[in-house]
Parts: structure tokens; sequence; C-alpha cells
């Protein structure tokens, strides 16, 4: 390639012969055909400098200039180069863009979610069903407690039993001789060795579920002790004389407070994950928040009193610390979710029966619940809600008798149900998601049906 008068030229070599050579006119070389030198060399001589816009080759150049600039290959208009509005529009436009993929991604998220979920239904029966007879059908009682270790205890009558769930094998723990007592609330430790078990006499124990011995009585109660709760070595109770206690078991003199605020008996105590938190029942419909700290000298952190009858059921929200949810008696029939931290009620479902307990499911977001009476028929079955919505999910109808407690296995997969029918139903009801689905209808095949006596 040679430069001949400030433009480049590149002969193409057609044969080796030296004769033989063609000058096309490429895109390196200008045509000189189509240019004007008379014109041209009158403009470099002339002291004018007008310049003619009519010359054919000003034309032709124009015209092929504007085809490449404003036309595509197959004729079509079209602009490039082109600035479109201001810097500051244009940050705009990006800032918007990344909000529309923001959204698309969440939503993508939102539907993959739906569909894993979409997979996951209720069991059509129970896994297993155990006979318990003698059990009692007091929705003031909580005899019945699933421990760390899979052990499930429950009192029938005046025994209480324990009933291994890995070896479904049971043994009885202890018995009460008096006719006149009975078991009225169960709580394990929460290391699963030790439980304690409250009695219609006031009484409440200490047992070695290892040992099968009792390790030790606690006082202060001077009527039933329906209700009990643990947090770390401090056993909490409450009475139906109307008295919340804090025991400490290690000390001697094992009790270190004692509060009585509610005007009727204590139903319902449940301890906050953190154990920071305190929440409080009671058959006057009201319920107590308490800090740990500040117990003992009676200053409440709230008090709710949204509910039309006794609060029994109590549960903390397993992933929101500050949410607690709680149910109430026949002639109130609701489910309330409370923010804790706000001191407000954040949702309220009207169930159209009595709440005997309540179990979050640690897998997804949802809340079971045990029903007893109801005015409207809907009554003696489970039913799970979908949490925040509070929707319902569906309904478990097997007991012919009010439910009258609910417990939850170590897992968190399995949830028992104990119903004045005598007997207790194991269901399958907070496992893992199902994403295959597959595997979806052969859920039901996998459940199978026993039935034996616990004792």
């Amino acid at each position: 390639m040679s430069r001949f008068n400030g433009d480049w030229y590149s002969p193409t070599r057609l044969h080796d012969s030296p004769t033989q050579y063609h000058f096309p006119g490429d895109r390196f070389i200008p045509n000189r055909s189509l240019m004007d030198l008379d014109q041209a060399h009158t403009l470099l001589t002339s002291r004018t400098r007008e310049v003619c816009n009519s010359t054919f080759g000003q034309d032709e150049y124009r015209r092929k200039l504007e085809e490449n600039l404003f036309f595509d290959s197959e004729g079509r208009p079209f602009r490039m180069l082109v600035f479109r509005g201001s810097p500051k529009s244009s940050k705009k436009s990006i800032r918007f863009l990344d909000e529309m993929q923001q959204q698309d991604e969440a939503e993508a998220l939102h539907n993959k979610n739906i569909k894993q979920f979409q997979y996951r239904h209720l069991p059509k029966k129970e896994s297993r069903v155990l006979d318990a007879p003698r059990i009692n059908d007091d929705y003031y009682l909580n005899i019945m407690d699933w421990g760390k270790r899979n052990i499930l205890a429950i009192a029938l009558g005046s025994d209480l039993y324990l009933w291994n769930a890995e070896t479904g094998h049971s043994q009885k723990l202890m018995q009460v001789d008096d006719q006149e007592d009975y078991p009225t609330s169960i709580a394990w430790c929460e290391d699963g060795r030790r439980v304690a078990v409250g009695h219609l006499s006031s009484k409440l124990q200490l047992w070695d579920a290892e040992t099968f011995k009792l390790i030790r009585s606690l006082e202060g109660h001077d009527d039933r002790v329906g209700i009990a709760a643990w947090n770390g070595q401090i056993l909490t109770s409450g009475s139906r004389d109307k008295s919340i206690i804090n025991h400490d078991v290690r000390a001697r003199n094992s009790l270190t407070c004692r509060v009585q605020i509610h005007s009727q008996e204590v139903c319902g105590l449940k301890w906050s994950i953190t154990g920071n938190k305190l929440a409080s029942g009671g058959n006057e419909n009201l319920i107590y928040i308490w800090e740990a700290s500040k117990m003992c000298s009676s200053n409440f952190l709230h008090r709710f009193s949204g509910h039309q009858a006794a609060v029994k059921a109590l549960a903390w929200c397993p992933y929101q610390s500050d949410v607690l949810a709680s149910g109430g008696g026949t002639l109130d029939g609701c489910i309330k979710i409370w923010n804790i931290q706000k001191g407000t009620c954040i949702n309220s479902i009207r169930a159209n029966a009595q709440i005997c307990g309540l179990e979050w499911n640690r897998h997804h977001k949802e809340i079971l619940s045990g029903h007893g009476f109801s005015a409207t028929g809907h009554q003696n079955e489970l039913c799970l809600w979908k949490y925040p919505s509070m929707s319902k999910l569906g309904e478990l109808k097997c007991h012919s008798s009010r439910v009258l407690h609910l417990s939850q296995s170590p897992d968190g997969s399995t949830v028992v149900s104990a119903g004045a029918d005598e007997t207790l139903r194991f269901w399958e009801v907070f496992g893992p998601p199902v994403t295959d689905s597959s595997r979806v209808s052969d859920l039901d095949s996998l459940l199978s049906f026993k039935r034996s006596l616990i004792r």
C-alpha cells in the first residue's frame, strides 16, 4: 500500500503478469471521475471562498453519506449516535431499570416459593393413634408435654406415663395414691432429664426421668397448679390461687419471686425463646407480659385485654422474638397476634371455636391451633393458618371430642393432639417442604395408621 497526493491506494494484483493490474476504485481510493478538477483549481486560486453546492460530486457524496448515516442495509431508517436526555434523566432511567430488575427478581423468588409451597398439603389422617384412657377432660389443665429427648409425658387420671417416640415403649413415672389428688400440669426441663409435675392439691414436684425418682417438692401455692413453664433453671408455676411463682430449683429455698396480679386462675404461662419475657394468661380474659428482671416488683410490661374468654393457649413465634400468639376460650374463639415491642395487636382471626392449644411451625411461617367447643359446629378439629396473613390452609378432623392439648416433637416435624375422646393423635404436619411433585402423591402412602395403648 502506498500514499499518493495525500490519498491511499492499493492496487489489486489479478495475475502474476506485471501488465495485468486493475484499479477498481474501492473505498480507499477516491473516484476522480466524480470530481470537477477545473472547479477545484478555481477554488484554490480564486480569492473568493464561495462554495458551489450544485456540483454532481458533492450532491452524490452527500446522498451517500445520508444513506449510510440514516438508513440500514435494507433501506430502513434509523438514527445512530443520538444523545437522548440529560445526564440527570439518564441517572433516573438507570435507577428505574435497577428497581425494575429488583422487582422482577423478587417476583421470581415469590413465584418459586409459591410453586414449592403448593406441593405441601395436610395429611389425610394420623401417622399414629394411641389410646389415652382416663385423661381428664378439663380445659384448664396442661397435662401433656414432649421433651427434648423425644419422650412424651402424659397424665392419665392419677398416673403419669412416659412414652418413648423412638422405641414406642411407655413406662409409668409416678402414681398419686390420694384419690382426691391427681396431676394437673406437666413441663419438661430444657435438658429433657427432669419433669415438673403440678398437682390438684397445690403440690409442685420435680422428678428425674432417668432414675424415676422424686428429686424434690416445691412449696408456695394454695390451690391446684394448672400450668408450669421452664426458663433455664427457673421453674415458673401458675395456680388457681391467682399467683405466679418463680422457683430456682438449684437453691434450698427455691421461691425467688411471687406475683399476684391476675384476678382469677392463671391458666397460661409461656417464656419467650430468649428467656427475657414471660406471657401469662388468666381466666379473667387478660394477658400480662413480664420482663424477667422486673417481675418481682409486679411491674408488668403490657396488659392485653382483647380476648373475651379465658386465655390458656400462648405461643411465642420462633422466628420473630417479639411476636406472641394467643387463643381465647369458647365465648371468644379468636386467635390474636401481638407485637410485644409495640404493645399492639397486629392481627386477629375468628376461629369460632374454643382454642385449647397453639403450636408454631418452625419449618414454615404457619401456626396450628387445636379447638374444643363451638357454637357454630367447627369443633374438635385442628386448623393450620398461614402467617402473617392468618388465612386458613386446612383442617384436620379426626377427634370425636374436643382437643385438649397440643405438643410438638423436638425436631419440629410432628404434632400430637390429646382429645377428650381418650386418644393421642400424631400428625406429620410440620415437616420440611416437598419440592418433587412425585413425592406428593406418595405422601399418604407413607402415613401408616397404628393404634395401641399408651400404658
